[in-house]
């Protein structure tokens, strides 16, 4: 079942979020050849924690960071480790926080040093991807709309949409209904109603949708071993339209 929010429900998500959005900024800052994903790791856990907010991710069914970093082909639930970021990379880090029984979860996609023209498009398009599905999330469209909007666009330039992984409801859980992959059919699924809260997280390919699960059981990556991009916000719908809830004010 689908639980609405209430604006001061709302009001508790954004601020939640807003400190996702703080994060990601600070990370934007750092990334440069040289840098490791453990470095990341270890400031986010630490500026959560001075905020008086907690890892969500840090245990959760046997996860062990408060981070996710996935590199290159990897598509989700990378470890951060600290192996060395090169010239070119794509890095994708998710951060999910609890603030006062919030949860905010936002992953954000950064390229490191100069990157080829197919990473750089594969980026562009899917931060576009991203900004269409939240245009189509107002009242009265249906999922649907939204996901075909953003697939037909990734499509269109020759790239994928993962299918295995979703978009999820979030409130005081992370993972709420509704729960919904990043395709869609115009006029199917669910009908966006002001309360809702969800996540938009595409996660785009170069190649293949398909993808493998590595033997730890968490890290996700491409079945082609083609790159991988994904940039996701919470977002709440509202009656003025949708809400993005862990808006960097870029």
């Amino acid at each position: 079942m689908i639980t609405l929010k209430s604006p001061q429900e709302i009001e508790g998500l954004k601020a939640a979020g807003a400190l996702v959005a703080k994060c990601h900024k600070e990370i934007a800052k750092m990334i440069r050849p040289g840098i490791t994903t453990w470095d990341i790791e270890e400031f986010v856990e630490d500026m959560l924690a001075k905020a008086g907010a907690r890892a969500y991710t840090k245990g959760y069914k046997g996860y062990k960071y408060a981070t996710c970093a996935s590199v290159n082909d990897v598509i989700a639930h990378g470890f951060p480790n600290k192996t060395p970021l090169k010239n070119g990379d794509l890095v994708k880090i998710d951060i999910v926080a609890q603030l006062n029984g919030w949860i905010g979860d936002s992953a954000w996609c950064y390229g490191v040093g100069e990157l080829s023209p197919e990473a750089e498009k594969l980026m562009r398009v899917t931060k576009e991807c991203l900004d269409i599905g939240i245009r189509h999330a107002v009242i009265g469209n249906r999922i649907g709309d939204a996901m075909h909007a953003l697939q037909k666009h990734a499509e269109s330039h020759g790239f994928s949409l993962v299918r295995d992984l979703a978009g999820h409801g979030v409130g005081r859980e992370l993972h709420e209904e509704p729960s919904f992959i990043h395709v869609g059919t115009p006029g199917k699924g669910f009908r966006f109603k002001e309360g809702m809260v969800f996540t938009i997280e595409p996660m785009v390919n170069a190649g293949t949708w398909q993808m493998t699960i590595d033997p730890d059981g968490w890290t996700c990556r491409t079945a082609d071993g083609s790159l991988s991009a994904q940039f996701e916000h919470t977002i709440a719908i509202t009656k003025d339209g949708p809400l993005i809830l862990t808006d960097q004010g870029d």
